[in-house]
């Protein structure tokens, strides 16, 4: 299993960024795929997630109305789209999948993650 989370870098607030994570190694369309971030000193939080099963999609209270994930099953990709950022925004994020645990999870339920990708938001 493999995920490979691209797409970040450095934006002025207001800005928009779109994060890529590519997938390989399992059957992806099968499960839930799901964008967490962390900051300096700060627990791992779920930013947003989407489903296998219907593709429904879930986000945080702090990014509704600013971030869109969506998914390619044709290219084992997931997108987070990031608008209007935010300089609390600034963190790594990870795209983070598991056989078991779906959207909702809390992040040490899942066993598979992409290597980060820094965001850094500024004024």
């Amino acid at each position: 299993v493999q995920l490979q989370a691209s797409g970040g870098g450095l934006v002025q607030s207001g800005g928009s960024l779109r994060l890529s994570c590519a997938a390989s190694g399992f059957a992806f369309y099968n499960y839930d795929i799901a964008w967490f971030r962390q900051a300096p000193g700060q627990e791992r939080e779920e930013v947003s997630c989407i489903t296998s099963r219907d593709g429904s999609t879930h986000y945080a209270d702090s990014v509704k109305g600013r971030f869109t994930i969506s998914r390619d099953n044709g290219k084992n990709t997931v997108y987070l789209q990031m608008d209007s950022l935010k300089i609390e925004d600034t963190a790594v994020y990870y795209c983070a999948t598991d056989f078991e645990s779906g959207c909702g999870s809390r992040w040490y339920r899942f066993d598979y993650w992409g290597q980060g990708t820094q965001v850094t938001v500024s004024s």
